[in-house]
């Protein structure tokens, strides 16, 4: 399967191919893994096909983990590849290392991982470790190079990003206060302060979802 049948394989079960790369013995992926593709979320379509899921609907722990190990691990299974995920452990997979590694994400001011085209609202869903080689991406610069505003390093309201690591017991604090209903309600004022991320496409009610399993 080339490149661009994946990306319209992945679309139809609303994901995106966020990046790929080909692995080293350093990023310990299973023998055999010639290319690793990582999955997110296909903003706006995810969401509503999401909420239409058994998972979303069945009131059980986790449902877009469980989704994801669903979708993506039979969709793996069709191709003879490998699934991976951000969730079920510890131990967790690198995905932060995974993500550097694939030159289409990178390491933001703030230190979260940013996308050209996600922002900083970029998240993993899973990756598929093929069996074959994928071409190698062309080169790219982050969007952070050009970003001179960076308005993302003071959108906290409890400066929880130093730029050296994150502050989660004062997001955390924050979260329970009154004032803390704008970041519960409409996603993290950081990743929404990144001119990519205004523009992703991810709904409101979505952003909430994640921030209430987040602070959970």
């Amino acid at each position: 399967m080339v490149l661009t049948d994946l990306i319209q394989s992945a679309q139809a079960r609303h994901l995106t191919i966020l990046g790929h790369f080909a692995p080293k013995a350093a990023h310990g992926l299973d023998a055999g893994v010639k290319a690793l593709v990582l999955l997110g979320p296909d903003e706006p379509v995810f969401w509503p096909a999401f909420k239409d899921s058994p998972e979303f609907r069945d009131g059980a722990p986790d449902p877009m983990d469980r989704w994801s190990a669903r979708v993506i691990g039979a969709w793996a299974a069709e191709m003879g590849a490998t699934a991976y995920f951000p969730f079920g452990g510890p131990p967790y997979a690198p995905f932060y290392q995974w993500a550097l590694a694939s030159g289409a994400i990178w390491q933001s001011p703030i230190r979260l991982l940013v996308h050209a085209r996600a922002g900083l609202c970029v998240s993993f869903r899973g990756a598929v470790g093929l069996p074959y080689a994928l071409p190698e991406p062309p080169a790219q610069n982050s969007p952070c190079d050009s970003c001179t505003a960076q308005p993302c390093r003071n959108a906290c309201p409890v400066s929880a990003f130093d730029g050296i690591g994150y502050d989660t017991a004062s997001c955390h604090d924050y979260l329970n206060t009154d004032a803390g209903a704008d970041c519960m309600t409409y996603g993290c004022a950081a990743r929404r302060a990144c001119p990519i991320s205004q523009g992703f496409g991810r709904l409101p009610e979505q952003a909430h979802f994640h921030m209430r399993s987040f602070h959970k």
